[in-house]
């Protein structure tokens, strides 16, 4: 599950909300174990999401970092390039 989350931070363009939330939803769903929460947890579940997405927001906003910017494609290139040398 958690593999899944990829970094956000120092991209052009910025990370996009949708990224944020499903980052904050693979990491709630690792710390609660689930991928689907109970209906008896399913509202707590979602808070927890936007609470963590909210923060995220907040966080990638702060940060300063004098390394120039990623750009999204090459980085993908570059993921895709690991991932055939490791599954090859």
């Amino acid at each position: 599950m958690c593999r899944n989350i990829r970094p956000l931070n120092n991209f052009e363009p910025p990370a996009t909300s949708d990224e944020v939330t499903a980052a904050a939803l693979q990491y709630v769903r690792k710390v609660a174990g689930t991928t689907k929460p109970s209906q008896a947890n399913e509202e707590v579940f979602h808070a927890a999401v936007r609470e963590i997405a909210h923060i995220t927001e907040h966080l990638l906003a702060d940060l300063v970092t004098s390394a120039p910017p990623k750009n999204r494609e090459v980085e993908a290139a570059k993921a895709r390039a690991r991932a055939q040398a490791r599954y090859a």
